[in-house]
């Protein structure tokens, strides 16, 4: 994107020095590493920059209104409605795939929304270990808004613990061991001092949920949730209390903006940012150039069961048409040069959500496939998560 960074980033790149850059990740955290990071973050100009941050309040001012709150009213499934829902979510990702306009100019498209958290901990150490091991230009930055990692750490706590005891507050997941994402969980702690804990081991006694430390009792005040119904649901775990109990905790990120804010808004948005998208089962007819559409199932993670290649057959064949959207494809522009070839880019803008909605950090992801992400890109190099640079 930057010639000159790029150019210097590739000539001094040395795979030895990657593969050192990893192993540090892996000695700080005890192996918790489970996912491809990228040989390379990406160096974008102001022009995108300013494009991305103008996308992201756009959409987030259309998820503000009032009208946003009586459409997403649908999305909750009756069956999974957790009460003592909070007035906005306190995490809200937006993701955009990099293409370009008519101009020729780079250009953001929305791909998916997300009201449930991403990796705000590893992030901040992520930019910390590309530092140390990279080339990265002193005036460059991967936060918004003037935060810097200590000002970041602390917004992150602030939101995370309130006015509680971080020994109040948990992060609670499914079998958080074996998660993908369990690095950020490990820095979640160590920046804010929140426990993980996972979801069969909390205890409830009446409206109140504990935890065990140490052979103490301890009350959960408030609950950072990382937990996905998805998940849940096909794994028919037993746990200890019912989500739809009247609880005596405060939700950090309530379950229901998990369904408010996802794919089912997109047909909502009409932002020059957002690619046309319908819900399956509202469409009359199908558009003539179905090849240019992508089929989504509305709750689904990490691309599992997205259909790149939409036919007729494939619409037809479908049951449940209410869980699908289809959704215009974005011609994602291959703008990261690489010893074999370009790469793709997907740029996740995180906010964090406590009075107002504040954008704080990104995240990149890499494709040379059609699709993001490592299952979709077998045997390839240079691909996967890491960093945007910004002026």
């Amino acid at each position: 994107m930057i010639k000159e960074i790029r150019d210097n980033y590739n000539e001094t790149f040395d795979q030895q020095n990657y593969d050192n850059f990893i192993a540090d990740i892996q000695h700080v955290t005890g192996g918790l590493l489970d996912f491809r990071v990228c040989e390379t973050p990406l160096f974008i100009n102001k022009e995108l920059t300013d494009r991305l941050v103008e996308a992201s309040y756009e959409i987030v001012d259309e998820v503000k209104t009032d009208e946003f709150k009586k459409y997403s009213n649908n999305a909750v499934p009756d069956e999974l409605n957790v009460p003592n829902e909070n007035d906005h979510p306190y995490f809200l990702q937006i993701d955009f795939g990099i293409t370009k306009n008519e101009k020729g100019e780079f250009f953001p498209q929305v791909i998916e929304l997300q009201g449930f958290p991403s990796l705000y901990a590893y992030q901040a150490f992520l930019d910390k270990m590309d530092r140390k091991h990279f080339p990265i230009p002193d005036n460059f930055t991967t936060y918004f808004n003037g935060y810097k990692f200590d000002s970041y750490v602390k917004k992150l706590k602030s939101v995370l613990v309130g006015n509680a005891d971080p020994e109040n507050v948990i992060l609670l997941e499914l079998e958080p061991e074996k998660q993908k994402t369990r690095i950020d969980f490990h820095f979640t702690k160590e920046y804010t001092g929140v426990e993980t804990v996972c979801l069969t081991k909390v205890i409830k006694e009446g409206k109140q949920l504990f935890y065990k430390k140490n052979n103490r009792l301890i009350k959960i005040d408030r609950i950072y949730n990382r937990v996905i119904f998805d998940e849940l649901t096909k794994k028919g775990t037993k746990y200890n209390f019912d989500f739809r109990d009247e609880l005596d905790v405060e939700w950090v990120g309530h379950p229901n903006w998990f369904f408010r804010i996802s794919k089912h808004t997109l047909p909502y948005l009409k932002s020059k940012y957002a690619p046309e998208c319908y819900f399956l089962n509202e469409l009359e007819y199908y558009p003539d150039d179905l090849n240019n559409f992508v089929l989504k199932p509305l709750f689904s993670f990490a691309g599992s069961g997205v259909i790149v290649d939409v036919t007729k057959e494939t619409l037809d064949s479908i049951t449940d048409k209410n869980n699908f959207i289809l959704q215009r494809k974005v011609d994602y522009t291959p703008i990261i040069r690489t010893p074999d070839g370009y790469s793709k880019a997907e740029i996740r803008m995180m906010f964090l959500w406590d009075e107002e909605p504040v954008l704080v950090n990104n995240l990149l992801r890499t494709s040379k496939g059609k699709m993001m992400g490592v299952d979709f890109n077998k045997n390839q190099t240079w691909i996967g998560s890491n960093i945007v640079y910004h002026p």
